[in-house]
Formats: C-alpha cells, structure tokens, sequence
C-alpha cells in the first residue's frame, strides 16, 4: 500500500485545492456538488447504488473543494497519525460517507466560537469525523427510507436517524442530505449541510 507523508498530503491538496473545481466525475456522469445551494432530492433519494467511480472518496473531497472536510481529516492523521487520508485515498474497503460542505463547517466554528478547525482537540474531531462515516456502499435507497426513519450506525458505533425527506436527526443536532450518491472508487458520498455532531 501506498503511503503519503503529510507534506505531500498537503501539497497535492493545496495544489488541487487551487483548482477550485465543484464537478466531479463518477461513473462517466458528471456530479454537481453544491457549496451551499440545497436540493430537494426525493427522487433521487429512490435511486439505487451508481456503478463504482475511478476516483477514490478522498480525491473525490479534494477535487470538488470539500477544503475543511480534507483539512479536518488531515488534522487528526498529524495530531492521532490516524491514517485517515490515506484510508480514503488508497484503501480498498468500501465506505459511505456523509460530507459536511465548507459552509456547514464554517456554521459550526462560528457556533463554537473558533476559527478553524484545529483549534478542536484531534480527538474531538476524530470522533466527529468517524461519526460521518457507515462501513460499505450505502446508496440513497438504503439510507433514506421510504416513510418513517431509518437509524445508521456509524464508525463511532453511535447512531443518528434519516427520515423520508433526507433530514438527518443526530445526537446534538440536526443536518439534511443535499445531494446523495456521488459514486467513489472505495464508496459513496452524501453531500449534507451541516456537520453532524455525536454530542449534546
């Protein structure tokens, strides 16, 4: 297996990050990933799981400008050497990964009064960021139920609940799917519009 130091890490992101590209390719269709706009996805919150697409979950959060997501991510790998760049860009397990826009994360340091998000505890973040994350290749389908709610166990082993209209109800608050089934090499990506919190 591959593995990247921090300083290409962060060269490669920084590099790609100038890029400012908000359409991802998957599957041969072109994504749309939005910064801030919502959609109202019911229809596609029906659809099934889109073929894999070549690029794996990480690159997919670098090229489409998820800036704090990468940045929060490679946070912890330098405070914990967690590994979790490296586990989305280069492993082959499948994950389902519901990504937090820059706005969202921008919400929530205004909330907490801080700046960016190193001024967390890493261990506070890591907790967050695995409570992001579902293991294997969870389409909209299987996530967002037909009526009623649905309850998703996260890498944290804490849960938070989706109901028909994509709303997530987590521990300490409340987030809504802004666009599902971006399709990565390694797994899925639900793009939601605040950052899910498993605290009250």
């Amino acid at each position: 297996m591959k593995v990247f130091s921090l300083n290409t890490k962060m060269l490669a992101f920084s590099a790609l990050l100038g890029i400012s590209m908000f359409m991802v390719s998957c599957s041969k269709q072109e994504v749309i990933v939005p910064s801030d706009n919502l959609q109202d996805s019911e229809l596609a919150f029906r659809n099934g799981a889109p073929a894999p697409g070549k690029d794996p979950i990480a690159q997919i959060a670098i090229n489409a400008g998820f800036s704090e997501l990468v940045s929060a991510l490679s946070y912890v790998d330098a405070e914990l050497n967690a590994g979790l760049v490296n586990l989305f860009l280069n492993g082959t397990d499948q994950y389902t990964v519901f990504a937090p826009t820059n706005a969202a994360f921008q919400n929530l340091y205004t909330a907490l009064g801080i700046t960016k998000i190193s001024d967390l505890p890493a261990e506070l973040v890591r907790d967050v960021l695995l409570y992001h994350v579902v293991e294997g290749r969870r389409a909209a389908n299987s996530v967002v139920p037909k009526k009623g709610e649905k309850t998703i166990t996260t890498l944290l082993q804490a849960s938070f609940s989706v109901n028909a209209q994509g709303e997530i109800t987590a521990i300490g608050n409340s987030a809504k799917i802004a666009t599902p089934n971006i399709s990565a090499s390694n797994g899925i990506i639900h793009v939601i519009d605040t950052v899910i919190l498993p605290i009250k």
